[in-house]
Protein backbone atom coordinates (compact mmCIF):
# COMPACT_ATOMS: atom_id res chain seq x y z
CA UNK A 1 0.00 0.00 0.00
CA UNK A 2 1.04 3.60 -0.52
CA UNK A 3 1.52 5.78 2.55
CA UNK A 4 0.49 9.42 2.58
CA UNK A 5 1.31 11.77 5.43
CA UNK A 6 -1.82 13.51 6.79
CA UNK A 7 -0.29 16.92 6.10
CA UNK A 8 0.17 16.16 2.39
CA UNK A 9 -2.39 17.37 -0.16
CA UNK A 10 -3.28 14.96 -2.95
CA UNK A 11 -5.74 16.50 -5.42
CA UNK A 12 -8.67 14.50 -6.76
CA UNK A 13 -7.63 12.78 -9.98
CA UNK A 14 -3.99 12.20 -9.01
CA UNK A 15 -2.75 8.62 -9.28
CA UNK A 16 -0.33 7.29 -6.67
CA UNK A 17 1.30 3.92 -7.31
CA UNK A 18 1.49 0.99 -4.95
CA UNK A 19 4.24 1.20 -2.36
CA UNK A 20 4.80 4.92 -2.86
CA UNK A 21 5.44 7.11 0.18
CA UNK A 22 4.37 10.76 0.21
CA UNK A 23 5.83 12.69 3.11
CA UNK A 24 4.84 15.77 5.08
CA UNK A 25 3.52 18.86 3.30
CA UNK A 26 3.82 17.50 -0.23
CA UNK A 27 1.37 18.81 -2.85
CA UNK A 28 0.36 16.59 -5.78
CA UNK A 29 -1.83 18.06 -8.52
CA UNK A 30 -4.92 16.52 -10.13
CA UNK A 31 -3.20 15.51 -13.40
CA UNK A 32 -0.16 13.84 -11.82
CA UNK A 33 0.66 10.14 -12.09
CA UNK A 34 3.27 8.77 -9.68
CA UNK A 35 4.50 5.21 -10.23
CA UNK A 36 5.08 2.43 -7.78
CA UNK A 37 7.64 2.52 -4.97
CA UNK A 38 8.49 6.20 -5.25
CA UNK A 39 9.36 8.33 -2.25
CA UNK A 40 8.50 12.01 -1.91
CA UNK A 41 10.44 12.89 1.21
CA UNK A 42 8.70 16.15 2.26
CA UNK A 43 7.65 19.55 0.89
CA UNK A 44 7.64 18.29 -2.73
CA UNK A 45 5.39 20.04 -5.26
CA UNK A 46 4.30 18.03 -8.31
CA UNK A 47 2.02 19.94 -10.66
CA UNK A 48 0.80 19.98 -14.26
CA UNK A 49 0.41 16.91 -16.45
CA UNK A 50 3.36 15.12 -14.92
CA UNK A 51 4.19 11.41 -14.95
CA UNK A 52 6.85 10.01 -12.64
CA UNK A 53 7.89 6.41 -13.25
CA UNK A 54 8.56 3.80 -10.57
CA UNK A 55 11.31 3.94 -8.00
CA UNK A 56 12.07 7.67 -7.98
CA UNK A 57 13.18 9.46 -4.80
CA UNK A 58 12.37 13.17 -4.60
CA UNK A 59 13.73 15.41 -1.87
CA UNK A 60 12.31 18.54 -0.19
CA UNK A 61 11.42 21.66 -2.16
CA UNK A 62 11.70 20.03 -5.56
CA UNK A 63 9.13 21.57 -7.93
CA UNK A 64 8.18 19.32 -10.84
CA UNK A 65 5.73 20.02 -13.64
CA UNK A 66 5.48 23.77 -13.19
CA UNK A 67 4.61 25.95 -16.18
CA UNK A 68 7.40 26.63 -18.67
CA UNK A 69 9.35 29.84 -18.24
CA UNK A 70 8.31 30.97 -21.70
CA UNK A 71 6.26 34.10 -22.36
CA UNK A 72 4.26 32.37 -25.12
CA UNK A 73 2.78 29.78 -22.75
CA UNK A 74 -0.98 30.12 -22.30
CA UNK A 75 -1.77 27.26 -19.98
CA UNK A 76 -1.92 24.48 -22.57
CA UNK A 77 -1.96 20.92 -21.11
CA UNK A 78 1.64 20.13 -21.99
CA UNK A 79 3.58 17.40 -20.19
CA UNK A 80 6.57 16.37 -18.11
CA UNK A 81 7.67 12.73 -18.07
CA UNK A 82 10.33 11.43 -15.67
CA UNK A 83 11.80 7.94 -16.07
CA UNK A 84 12.20 5.27 -13.46
CA UNK A 85 14.80 5.22 -10.71
CA UNK A 86 15.67 8.92 -10.73
CA UNK A 87 17.05 10.70 -7.67
CA UNK A 88 15.90 14.31 -7.53
CA UNK A 89 17.53 16.29 -4.77
CA UNK A 90 16.56 19.45 -2.90
CA UNK A 91 15.24 22.41 -4.87
CA UNK A 92 15.36 20.79 -8.31
CA UNK A 93 12.97 22.24 -10.90
CA UNK A 94 11.65 20.62 -14.07
CA UNK A 95 9.04 22.33 -16.27
CA UNK A 96 6.41 20.98 -18.64
CA UNK A 97 6.81 21.61 -22.35
CA UNK A 98 5.32 24.24 -24.64
CA UNK A 99 2.91 23.74 -27.52
CA UNK A 100 5.38 25.22 -30.01
CA UNK A 101 8.18 22.99 -28.70
CA UNK A 102 6.38 19.68 -29.08
CA UNK A 103 4.43 19.74 -25.83
CA UNK A 104 6.63 17.53 -23.69
CA UNK A 105 9.70 17.66 -21.47
CA UNK A 106 11.16 14.17 -21.14
CA UNK A 107 13.71 12.99 -18.56
CA UNK A 108 15.15 9.48 -18.86
CA UNK A 109 15.71 6.75 -16.29
CA UNK A 110 18.19 6.59 -13.41
CA UNK A 111 19.19 10.24 -13.54
CA UNK A 112 20.80 11.86 -10.52
CA UNK A 113 19.86 15.53 -10.22
CA UNK A 114 21.71 17.35 -7.45
CA UNK A 115 20.30 20.30 -5.55
CA UNK A 116 18.93 23.26 -7.46
CA UNK A 117 19.56 21.81 -10.91
CA UNK A 118 17.01 22.76 -13.58
CA UNK A 119 15.50 21.12 -16.68
CA UNK A 120 13.78 23.71 -18.86
CA UNK A 121 10.73 23.28 -21.08
CA UNK A 122 10.80 20.93 -24.05
CA UNK A 123 14.16 19.40 -23.07
CA UNK A 124 14.94 15.77 -23.83
CA UNK A 125 17.31 14.28 -21.26
CA UNK A 126 18.74 10.78 -21.66
CA UNK A 127 19.30 7.93 -19.25
CA UNK A 128 21.91 7.68 -16.48
CA UNK A 129 22.79 11.38 -16.46
CA UNK A 130 24.30 13.26 -13.53
CA UNK A 131 23.53 16.94 -13.02
CA UNK A 132 25.72 18.47 -10.32
CA UNK A 133 24.58 21.34 -8.10
CA UNK A 134 22.76 24.11 -10.01
CA UNK A 135 23.41 22.65 -13.46
CA UNK A 136 20.86 24.34 -15.73
CA UNK A 137 19.28 23.63 -19.09
CA UNK A 138 17.56 26.28 -21.17
CA UNK A 139 14.54 25.29 -23.21
CA UNK A 140 14.62 22.74 -26.05
CA UNK A 141 18.00 21.22 -25.10
CA UNK A 142 18.86 17.62 -25.92
CA UNK A 143 21.11 15.73 -23.50
CA UNK A 144 22.36 12.23 -24.33
CA UNK A 145 22.81 9.18 -22.13
CA UNK A 146 25.55 9.06 -19.48
CA UNK A 147 26.20 12.82 -19.65
CA UNK A 148 27.80 14.52 -16.64
CA UNK A 149 26.91 18.19 -16.18
CA UNK A 150 29.25 20.01 -13.81
CA UNK A 151 28.12 22.24 -10.98
CA UNK A 152 26.86 25.71 -11.93
CA UNK A 153 27.07 24.85 -15.63
CA UNK A 154 24.46 26.32 -17.96
CA UNK A 155 23.36 25.12 -21.39
CA UNK A 156 21.87 27.61 -23.88
CA UNK A 157 18.47 26.84 -25.36
CA UNK A 158 18.40 24.47 -28.36
CA UNK A 159 21.91 23.16 -27.62
CA UNK A 160 22.62 19.43 -27.92
CA UNK A 161 25.06 17.59 -25.67
CA UNK A 162 25.99 14.18 -27.03
CA UNK A 163 26.05 10.94 -25.08
CA UNK A 164 28.87 10.16 -22.65
CA UNK A 165 30.00 13.79 -22.64
CA UNK A 166 31.40 15.58 -19.60
CA UNK A 167 30.74 19.31 -19.14
CA UNK A 168 32.96 21.00 -16.56
CA UNK A 169 31.77 23.12 -13.68
CA UNK A 170 30.92 26.85 -14.03
CA UNK A 171 30.74 26.34 -17.78
CA UNK A 172 28.48 28.14 -20.25
CA UNK A 173 27.64 25.85 -23.19
CA UNK A 174 26.58 27.78 -26.29
CA UNK A 175 27.26 25.19 -29.00
CA UNK A 176 26.58 21.50 -29.61
CA UNK A 177 29.05 19.21 -27.83
CA UNK A 178 29.94 16.00 -29.66
CA UNK A 179 29.31 12.60 -28.06
CA UNK A 180 32.23 11.43 -25.88
CA UNK A 181 33.44 15.04 -25.67
CA UNK A 182 35.01 16.94 -22.79
CA UNK A 183 33.83 20.56 -22.67
CA UNK A 184 35.25 23.10 -20.27
CA UNK A 185 35.88 26.81 -19.76
CA UNK A 186 33.83 29.85 -18.80
CA UNK A 187 32.39 29.70 -22.33
CA UNK A 188 32.69 26.05 -23.21
CA UNK A 189 35.30 24.87 -25.66
CA UNK A 190 36.12 21.31 -26.60
CA UNK A 191 39.15 20.11 -24.66
CA UNK A 192 39.25 16.57 -26.01
CA UNK A 193 37.53 13.27 -25.36
CA UNK A 194 35.97 12.11 -22.12
CA UNK A 195 38.54 9.33 -21.74
CA UNK A 196 37.62 8.52 -18.14
CA UNK A 197 33.97 8.12 -19.06
CA UNK A 198 34.85 5.98 -22.08
CA UNK A 199 36.95 3.67 -19.92
CA UNK A 200 34.04 3.35 -17.51
CA UNK A 201 31.90 2.31 -20.47
CA UNK A 202 34.45 -0.48 -21.17
CA UNK A 203 36.22 1.00 -24.18
CA UNK A 204 39.31 -1.09 -24.89
CA UNK A 205 42.74 0.46 -25.39
CA UNK A 206 42.47 -0.26 -29.10
CA UNK A 207 39.09 1.48 -29.39
CA UNK A 208 40.37 4.50 -27.49
CA UNK A 209 43.35 4.78 -29.82
CA UNK A 210 41.08 4.58 -32.88
CA UNK A 211 38.69 7.26 -31.66
CA UNK A 212 41.54 9.50 -30.50
CA UNK A 213 43.15 9.30 -33.92
CA UNK A 214 39.85 10.26 -35.55
CA UNK A 215 39.43 13.18 -33.12
CA UNK A 216 42.87 14.55 -33.95
CA UNK A 217 42.24 14.33 -37.68
CA UNK A 218 38.86 16.04 -37.39
CA UNK A 219 39.70 18.86 -35.01
CA UNK A 220 43.45 19.37 -35.39
CA UNK A 221 44.30 18.21 -38.91
CA UNK A 222 45.30 20.43 -41.85
CA UNK A 223 42.82 22.58 -43.73
CA UNK A 224 39.53 24.12 -42.68
CA UNK A 225 37.01 22.20 -40.57
CA UNK A 226 34.59 21.50 -43.43
CA UNK A 227 37.39 19.90 -45.45
CA UNK A 228 38.50 17.77 -42.52
CA UNK A 229 34.91 16.70 -41.83
CA UNK A 230 34.55 15.49 -45.40
CA UNK A 231 37.86 13.66 -45.25
CA UNK A 232 37.03 11.64 -42.11
CA UNK A 233 33.58 10.43 -43.24
CA UNK A 234 34.96 7.00 -44.33
CA UNK A 235 36.27 6.46 -40.78
CA UNK A 236 32.69 5.92 -39.57
CA UNK A 237 33.13 2.24 -40.40
CA UNK A 238 36.08 1.89 -38.02
CA UNK A 239 34.18 2.26 -34.74
CA UNK A 240 30.55 2.85 -33.64
CA UNK A 241 31.65 5.85 -31.55
CA UNK A 242 33.07 7.54 -34.65
CA UNK A 243 29.85 6.87 -36.54
CA UNK A 244 27.87 8.35 -33.63
CA UNK A 245 29.97 11.51 -33.58
CA UNK A 246 29.66 12.02 -37.33
CA UNK A 247 25.91 11.43 -37.25
CA UNK A 248 25.57 13.91 -34.39
CA UNK A 249 27.47 16.57 -36.35
CA UNK A 250 25.39 15.91 -39.45
CA UNK A 251 22.14 16.33 -37.53
CA UNK A 252 22.98 19.80 -36.19
CA UNK A 253 20.29 22.41 -36.85
CA UNK A 254 20.14 25.27 -34.35
CA UNK A 255 23.58 25.81 -32.87
CA UNK A 256 27.16 25.84 -34.12
CA UNK A 257 29.46 23.06 -33.01
CA UNK A 258 31.50 23.52 -29.84
CA UNK A 259 35.13 23.50 -31.09
CA UNK A 260 38.57 23.55 -29.47
CA UNK A 261 39.81 27.03 -28.62
CA UNK A 262 42.94 26.62 -30.71
CA UNK A 263 41.37 24.94 -33.76
CA UNK A 264 41.95 27.93 -36.02
CA UNK A 265 45.66 28.06 -35.09
CA UNK A 266 46.51 24.48 -35.96
CA UNK A 267 48.30 23.77 -39.24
Amino acid sequence: MSTIDPTARIEDGAVVGEGTSIGPYCVVGPHVVIGANCKLVAHVNVAGHTTIAAGCVIYPFAALGGPPQDLSYRGEPTRLEIGEGCTIREGVTMNVGTKKGGGITRVGARGYFMNNSHVGHDCIVGNDVIFATSATLGGHCEIGDFVYMGGLSAVHQFVRVGSQTMVGGICGVRGDVIPFGLANGQYASLEGLNIIGMKRRKFTRERLATVRSFYQKLFHGPGIFAERLGAVQPLAAEDPAIAEILTFIGNGKHRALCLPDDSANKP
